[in-house]
């Protein structure tokens, strides 16, 4: 393998082209961007950034030692296809780059409410996103955020921060019920309340008021909420359309085995395009610890051209919502036995186990960093 292009100037992508040198890889190397930026920390554009008290310049990945990658940077330029016979990566402005191997660290696309675009209207993904929507919040005091999920929460806890009149907007009976479990779940919704904002689970959005700008949400129940700015946090879709026609198999992210390699030899795929597969089935990890630990796995396998290692680490998450840091790891299935083991979830503060047949299945702490660390050893082994 001669060459190899990555694409996705992600975090993923660049831990892709950092793992390929670290292990032994010196042929041409070609990042491909959509975005202008060089890779650049996304957790806190929905923390620090909406606050203001982060910049563009306190997000940036690179190191002084990345100039050793001796790679080609394609930025600002999407990829549009690939062309697995020809080798080589289609672009949006009607170059290709050629490669013996292919990363695909596209991510995801931030899903949108239905209806007309409407000025006040914002999705959280992107450096330009998380500017915009910080410029929003000087232009009104009411805020309604759509979705009650993370980066949800983390842009309800940053407006309730500055002040505004906030609520969220939940078409489940309750926030991360799917992930944490009822009993657990309704612990984290009240950190909400506890903070002053709003919760409305159980009903959608049934449309967006306004004419040129959002003047309101329209609940499907009914009710209507008054906004100056809304903000969707309804999830993400694998960024993997380009994909179409290269032969690389596709079903709501990337299809990988349990090393990153896709239907296409030569082709693997990392961070939140990618869905691979796992002991229980297969999952689209679209968390931080994933995009940064499936790539040193993933090209070591594209490097041998079989699949030599799996990834098998628990996932892994956290959250910091109202001044609070909210952590988990592994799998909760239902049927899972929850128990706190330490603190108080009156308190806000504490640690639960999942258990499954006898053993640690996952673990939830809420500001209890080090129960986490220690309990969370036990799912690692």
């Amino acid at each position: 393998m001669r060459s190899v292009a990555v694409v996705g100037a992600s975090l993923a992508g660049l831990g892709a082209a950092r793992a390929l040198r670290a292990q032994g890889f010196d042929g041409a190397l070609t990042l491909v961007g959509a975005e202008p930026h060089p890779p650049y920390d996304r957790p806190p554009l929905s923390k620090a950034v909406l606050l203001g008290t982060a910049g563009p310049a306190d997000l940036d990945l690179c190191d002084p030692a990345d100039a050793d990658l001796a790679a080609e940077w394609r930025l600002g330029v999407p990829a549009t296809g690939l062309d697995r016979h020809r080798r080589s990566v289609l672009l949006a402005d009607g170059t290709e780059v050629r490669a013996d191997g292919v990363v695909v660290a596209t991510g995801a696309l931030p899903r949108r409410l239905p209806g007309p675009p409407l000025a006040g209207v914002h999705v959280l993904r992107t450096r330009e996103d998380a500017a915009a929507l910080r410029g929003a919040l000087t232009s009104g005091p009411r805020v309604v955020v759509v979705g009650g999920g993370f980066i949800g929460a983390e842009a309800a806890s940053a407006c309730a921060a500055l002040g505004l009149d906030t609520t969220v907007v939940e078409a489940a009976p309750l926030p991360l019920a799917g992930v944490l479990g009822a009993e657990m779940a309704a612990h984290c919704a009240d950190l909400h309340a506890a903070a002053g904002v709003r919760l409305l689970c159980g009903t959608g959005v049934a449309r967006l008021l306004g004419t040129g700008r959002v003047r309101a949400v329209e609940l499907a129940d009914g009710r209507r909420l008054p906004a100056d700015t809304v903000v969707a946090g309804i999830g993400a879709v694998p960024a993997a359309d380009w994909l179409a026609g290269s032969g690389v198999a596709v079903a709501d992210g990337v299809v990988c085995d349990g090393g990153g390699r896709t239907s296409v030899p030569g082709v693997v795929a990392v961070g939140d395009v990618a869905r691979w597969r796992t002991p229980g089935g297969s999952v689209r990890a679209e968390h931080w610890t994933a995009a940064v630990e499936q790539p040193a796995v993933a090209v070591r396998n594209l490097l041998a051209g079989a699949t030599v290692a799996e990834y098998r680490r628990p996932p892994y998450f956290w959250s910091d919502q109202y001044g609070v840091r909210v952590q988990f790891a592994g799998r909760r299935a239902p049927g899972d036995t929850v128990r706190v083991v330490e603190g108080d979830p009156a308190q806000r503060s504490f640690a639960a186990v999942y258990e499954r047949a006898g053993a640690a299945a996952a673990v939830l702490a809420v500001d209890r960093a080090r129960a986490f660390t220690r309990l969370r050893r036990t799912l690692t082994a």
